[in-house]
C-alpha cells in the first residue's frame, strides 16, 4: 500500500459529488512530484494524483485577471519548494482538524467547486451574460486556483507563512465558510447565474 508522502492513506476517502468521482484521483504517491508520467497521454489530468495537481496550481504566479496582481514568491518551477508548502500545509490541517488531511482537502474541494458560470453571449450587438453548467474537470481547475490565490492572497506582504495560509484556506472551504476565497467565489458565481437565467 502506497501512502501519499509516506504518511496519510488514501483508501477509504470517497468522492461524494458524483460529476467529481471521476476527476479526483486519490491514486496516492510517495513522493508526488512525477509529472505524471504514469498517468498516460489521454486525460492525464484526471489521472494524476490531486495533492499533485494542487502543487502544479502553486506553481503558477499570482496572476488574477491577466495581471501579475500578486506573485508565488518566485515558486515557478521550484518542485521542491512547493511539496514543502503542501506538506506543511496538510501537517496543520491534521493537527487541527486531527484527521487525515486528505479526506479533509477532497471534501473542501468538492465544497469549493462551483456548478455555474456566466458566458457572455452576442445577440444583435448587445452582450448579454447566460448561466452554463459547468465542466467538472473545469470545476476542479477552478476549485484549485482559488484555493492558491486565496493562500497567496493572505500571506502577501503579511507575516503569516503560505503553509499557514494554505491550510485555513482549505480548511475554511471544508467548513463552508465564506471566509475562503474559493467558497465565496462559488456563491458569488452561483448568485450572478442564478440572476442571469
Amino acid at each position: 500500500m502506497v501512502l501519499a508522502f509516506n504518511r496519510w492513506d488514501c483508501e477509504g476517502i470517497v468522492v461524494e459529488d458524483p460529476g467529481l468521482k471521476r476527476y479526483v484521483s486519490l491514486d496516492a504517491r510517495f513522493v508526488p512530484r512525477t509529472g505524471a508520467r504514469y498517468a498516460g497521454r489521454r486525460f492525464h489530468k484526471s489521472r494524476t494524483f490531486i495533492i499533485e495537481r494542487l502543487m502544479n496550481k502553486l506553481m503558477v504566479t499570482g496572476h488574477k485577471a491577466k495581471k501579475h496582481y500578486r506573485s508565488s514568491g518566485h515558486n515557478t518551477g521550484k518542485g521542491a519548494l512547493v511539496y514543502d508548502i503542501v506538506f506543511e500545509a496538510l501537517k496543520i490541517i491534521e493537527e487541527k482538524t486531527k484527521e487525515n488531511p486528505i479526506s479533509v482537502f477532497v471534501k473542501a474541494l468538492e465544497n469549493a467547486a462551483p456548478r455555474e458560470e456566466i458566458v457572455a453571449i452576442e445577440y444583435g450587438g448587445a452582450r448579454y451574460p447566460k448561466a452554463v453548467e459547468c465542466a467538472p474537470q473545469r470545476r476542479i481547475d477552478v476549485a484549485l486556483r482559488y484555493f492558491t490565490q486565496g493562500a497567496y492572497q493572505n500571506s502577501f506582504n503579511k507575516k503569516r507563512k503560505i503553509e499557514q495560509a494554505l491550510a485555513d484556506e482549505i480548511l475554511a472551504a471544508y467548513k463552508l465558510d465564506p471566509k475562503s476565497l474559493a467558497i465565496s467565489k462559488k456563491l458569488e458565481l452561483e448568485r450572478q447565474a442564478d440572476a442571469s437565467r
